[in-house]
């Protein structure tokens, strides 16, 4: 059974959209006029992530995802934190490709992991060509040398025993019945067999056509409200909120950057985002993108004054200074540690340790030891 879309009661829905669409077009203005602009964008992808994965019940420090992101875990990853990655390497991915790209099948199977790689699709690689030799060497049997010749006889009478062996396991294959092989080379302990990914998919892309004639921010909301409803991916459900903001990129919305949907999903009560009345739904969808929208414009203001604070201690600053690299490494992550400043301005991690003083970063953790600085 497909997403049936019910009349919309456009009276009740209006001053959503207008909202929404208002705050969604002040941020991408905004977000492409910023000197922070790609700072904010990169922030977005981590406090994404680890909003999706608080949206779905799991709790994933931004702290940790921004180390493990940055192969400086300072402990085992958990697997929370792994599926958080997954995350924020498949916003990134989206993010650097054309609007369009995620939503169609291409992108769909290449975020899903379903992609053939191209190296094992080459033909006869790997195999002996058999009118050269292959490389091999050639030997020549008919030398008269005895022991070759010896050799040669036991590797004949090894290789012909094999094949007697060989032979009566085929015959007693043949006679047995042949065992169920699933073609999808899934586990079915894990997945379950009746879950018809494709055509669960398919049935959301007819509520897409459904969704190109309405405005961009409530198209988009029917869109997550079948995508919550038909449930087409068994383990990456996660991916649903990036493919809305792919939508929005594709419709020309939100056109600079991915947007942080989750963020503001994480202010929409539970029980509108799962009311049982669709208008409800539609309407919490649609604050959502507001509160998204609005979170972002904050998330400028802050970085574009902590950014204006900051270059004043870059004045009359030699021009091999590395506090511009270390301004820009903070203004691109939520939290950054001393290994990270270390690596990103080639520095011992006591220079970095003076580069974070001399610069005013605030230190987040609290900690004596593993301590992370950045901007609250």
């Amino acid at each position: 059974m497909g997403y049936r879309l019910p009349d919309l009661p456009l009276q009740v829905l209006l001053p959503h959209i207008s909202r929404a669409e208002d705050q969604l077009a002040r941020l991408d203005e905004r977000t492409r006029r910023s000197p922070v602009g790609t700072g904010f964008v990169e922030r977005g992808h981590f406090f994404d992530s680890a909003a999706s994965m608080w949206v779905s019940g799991e709790l994933v420090h931004v702290e940790d995802l921004v180390l493990h992101d940055a192969h400086m875990d300072v402990r085992t990853p958990t697997h929370e934190l792994v599926i958080a990655h997954s995350i924020l390497r498949a916003r990134r991915r989206i993010a650097t490709t054309d609007p369009g790209w995620a939503l169609s099948d291409a992108g769909i199977s290449a975020l899903r992991g379903r992609t053939v790689d191209a190296v094992t699709e080459r033909e006869g690689e790997g195999t002996i060509d058999e009118d050269n030799g292959g490389g091999a060497l050639d030997l020549d049997t008919g030398s008269g040398d005895d022991e070759f010749a010896q050799h040669f006889a036991d590797i004949d009478a090894v290789l012909a025993r094999s094949e007697r062996l060989l032979t009566q396991h085929n015959a007693k294959a043949v006679s047995a019945p042949p065992a169920k092989v699933d073609v999808s080379g899934r586990d079915p302990l894990i997945y379950d067999q009746d879950w018809d990914e494709a055509e669960r998919l398919s049935r959301w892309r007819d509520a897409m056509s459904e969704a190109d004639v309405l405005p961009p921010s409530l198209g988009a909301s029917v869109l997550w409200d079948a995508w919550e409803t038909l449930e087409p991916l068994q383990r990456q459900h996660w991916l649903g909120s990036m493919l809305i903001g792919s939508y929005l990129r594709s419709r020309g919305k939100v056109g600079t950057h991915l947007l942080a949907f989750n963020v503001g999903l994480k202010a929409i009560g539970r029980e509108r985002r799962r009311s049982p009345v669709h208008t409800t739904r539609l309407i919490a969808f649609l604050d959502a993108l507001s509160s998204a929208a609005e979170a972002g414009m904050k998330e400028l203001d802050r970085l574009g004054q902590t950014k204006d604070q900051m270059e004043r201690r870059l004045r009359n600053r030699r021009s091999s200074s590395s506090l511009p690299n270390v301004l820009e490494l903070v203004l691109s992550r939520p939290i950054v540690s001393a290994a990270m400043i270390a690596k990103a301005a080639k520095v011992t991690p006591r220079g970095a340790l003076n580069l974070v003083a001399e610069l005013g970063v605030r230190e987040m953790t609290g900690r004596g030891r593993y301590r992370g600085w950045g901007i609250l």
